[in-house]
């Protein structure tokens, strides 16, 4: 499965920049449709100001406007960030988008009660990330992360979709599994972790909710 992933992972580049326009149509497709609703499973755990790492086409900063949080985004990709600042245009909603590295977060310390990343790379695991995240983190903020959702419905389109979803390396694992390797990166860091399972029709979204020790 890792194996794939390393293949596939130059089509994921594209799909995020030069190809950012056919994004919506192959999630989507990918996800016989519960892409959105995957995505829109974080809300619940969301308070306050919030920053999104990763905002993609922007459609959870569209949501997040529009349940009356105070939200911000930073994305590496021009080419999403376009995207997302039109989209919430239209709405009438104000931008506060930033492109940059989640590694080198441009906000100031204890800035925001949440921050949200969903299906991100690797690059939310990484050390530095995860240092830069709990700096703009206030005391009692978390993070948290929607890495992977499953396909549980038993039509032969849901199957088959399912079985994408897996080749494309979006959902490794197993729903109820948070890998020991996994906590390990949170727990140095300060960090106190566990993860919950959303439950949605024909899907599942396995969510990790990071939160700062206390004294930390």
């Amino acid at each position: 499965m890792r194996l794939l992933f390393l293949l596939f992972r130059p089509v994921y580049y594209l799909l995020y920049h030069q190809l950012a326009w056919t994004y919506d149509f192959v999630a989507s497709i990918v996800s016989l449709g519960h892409w959105q609703d995957w995505v829109h499973s974080a809300l619940p755990y969301l308070n306050g100001r919030v920053l999104e790492i990763g905002f993609g086409p922007g459609h959870l900063q569209q949501f997040m406007y529009g349940n009356n949080l105070l939200v911000f985004g930073l994305d590496e990709s021009p080419q999403m960030a376009r995207q997302a600042s039109r989209r919430l245009r239209k709405q009438g909603a104000i931008s506060r988008l930033s492109r940059g590295y989640a590694q080198y977060i441009p906000f100031p310390g204890g800035a925001f009660d949440s921050v949200v990343s969903t299906f991100p790379s690797d690059y939310i695991f990484d050390p530095l990330t995860l240092k830069e995240i709990k700096r703009v983190l206030t005391p009692t903020g978390r993070l948290i992360i929607l890495p992977m959702a499953w396909i549980t419905g038993k039509h032969p389109l849901e199957r088959l979709a399912a079985g994408l979803v897996r080749v494309s390396g979006e959902t490794p694992g197993k729903p109820w599994s948070l890998s020991s390797t996994l906590r390990d990166r949170f727990s140095p860091l300060g960090f106190d972790v566990h993860s919950e399972i959303v439950e949605l029709k024909a899907s599942q979204v396995l969510v990790i909710v990071v939160e700062k020790r206390k004294g930390s």
